[in-house]
């Protein structure tokens, strides 16, 4: 709970404007645009579940083949194709890893 207040407080005095394409949220693996929205749910998601299996089928479902993990580690990246036969992940955890990441994007 010390966390999430954390992030809420963070979060309010952040300037979040509506997505251009829908951002899937984890605590509800279904898209959000609203701004306040996005907001709560990003502090919802500090404490709450987080329903990455059923993200993941979402997006695949609706068109997403590849799904990129920014940070360390790749575990994340593991899971999708367990998860999705359709779908791939990337992780990108260098510069190198961006390198790989703009050459995918831009072909």
């Amino acid at each position: 709970a010390p966390a999430a207040d954390a992030m809420a407080e963070a979060l309010a005095g952040a300037d979040v404007k509506a997505p251009v394409v829908p951002l899937v949220a984890n605590v509800l693996a279904a898209p959000i645009t609203d701004p306040d929205e996005i907001r709560n749910r990003l502090v919802e998601q500090v404490t709450g579940t987080v329903r990455w299996r059923e993200s993941v089928i979402w997006l695949a479902e609706n068109g997403v083949d590849t799904l990129v993990e920014v940070g360390t580690g790749k575990v994340l990246t593991g899971m999708v194709k367990r998860i999705h036969k359709d779908a791939a992940g990337l992780a990108v955890n260098s510069p190198e890893d961006i390198d790989a990441l703009m050459e995918k994007i831009t072909g």
